[in-house]
């Protein structure tokens, strides 16, 4: 597996990392030995940066990873977890809690350190306590050796730049998701400038857009305008008239952006891992790719609202 360095951190990532959401049941029932392979699938295929957090299946995606990863040599991955976000309408970024979410994800996660760790979903919380009390949490963390790289991960630009103005100069990385992708690439033209002048890495997430540019059936939770959810359709059937999975062109087109560390897909089927990592190897359909990048012009970059309105 290709990969790319972090910005100044020192840490090189795969182009594609597992994303162990999946992990915690978060989208459907697993089996606890669809977990452990996925994990080790995942691992076995470079796929060796893996990205979860507390919030995935209140704890369970932790926990379930520890256990994957158990007998594999700490020096052999990378593991990024986060804190702040518990439940779905659970927040706390206050120092003591920082400290507290920090060792319960060593604990369950089986290690005395991680190579990441990112403030998760800030957007929906007032924003000054991220700078004035919640970075410099973290940032501890890291003259302690228990971290190597601190950051956020958030949805909203706003929320991007805001928190940038106040900590670009004090954190290593940041992770967006859905903000990379065939339909939205608000992320690389609005806030990878940004981030590369100061020699932050940039990590995506969310290839697929929460199944938007699949043939799966659309989510009810989907919170994209539903033009945009008419133009995946269009798109989705202008990739198979070819014979192609819309899936295929759109990791594949997340994964290529050079300024990008590395893409966070997410899967509890060790079969979907595997037909990924084929899919990387396999040439981008250039022409296919401008017929889909044309159908997706008219709702480009069309998001949507995520957190607190004053924080979009």
């Amino acid at each position: 597996m290709k990969s790319r360095p972090l910005g100044k951190t020192g840490i090189d990532l795969p182009i594609l990392s597992f994303g162990a959401s999946s992990l915690g049941a978060e989208f459907r029932s697993i089996s606890f030995d669809e977990a452990m392979r996925s994990t080790r699938t995942a691992l076995d295929l470079g796929m060796n940066f893996i990205d979860v957090s507390p919030y995935y299946g209140r704890g369970m995606a932790e926990i379930m990873l520890g256990l994957g990863l158990k007998d594999v040599p700490r020096d052999s991955y990378l593991l990024c977890t986060k804190a702040g976000r518990y439940a779905e309408e659970y927040f706390d970024y206050s120092a003591k809690r920082m400290e507290e979410s920090l060792h319960i994800s060593l604990q369950r996660l089986k290690t005395d350190h991680l190579d990441v760790l990112l403030l998760h979903d800030p957007e929906y919380i007032r924003l000054p306590q991220v700078w004035e009390e919640t970075i410099p949490a973290i940032q501890k963390f890291k003259e302690q050796g228990k971290v190597r790289a601190i950051g956020f991960s958030c949805y909203p630009l706003k929320t991007f730049n805001t928190i940038l103005d106040h900590v670009e100069d004090d954190i290593d990385c940041v992770l967006s998701y859905n903000r990379y992708t065939l339909q939205n690439t608000s992320f690389v033209s609005e806030i990878l400038p940004r981030l590369e002048a100061k020699g932050i890495g940039a990590m995506n997430a969310g290839p697929f857009s929460a199944r938007l540019l699949t043939n799966a059936t659309l989510p009810d939770w989907l919170k994209e305008p539903e033009e945009v959810k008419e133009a995946a359709r269009q798109a989705a059937k202008a990739c198979s008239d070819r014979g192609v999975d819309i899936a295929k062109l759109a990791l594949q087109f997340s994964c290529e952006h050079e300024g990008l560390a590395t893409t966070v897909a997410g899967s509890a089927n060790p079969d979907n891992i595997r037909k990924w990592a084929q899919w990387l190897d396999e040439p981008i359909d250039r022409e296919l790719l401008a017929e889909v990048q044309a159908i997706f012009e008219p709702v480009k970059d069309l998001g949507h609202v995520e957190g607190l309105p004053e924080n979009n």
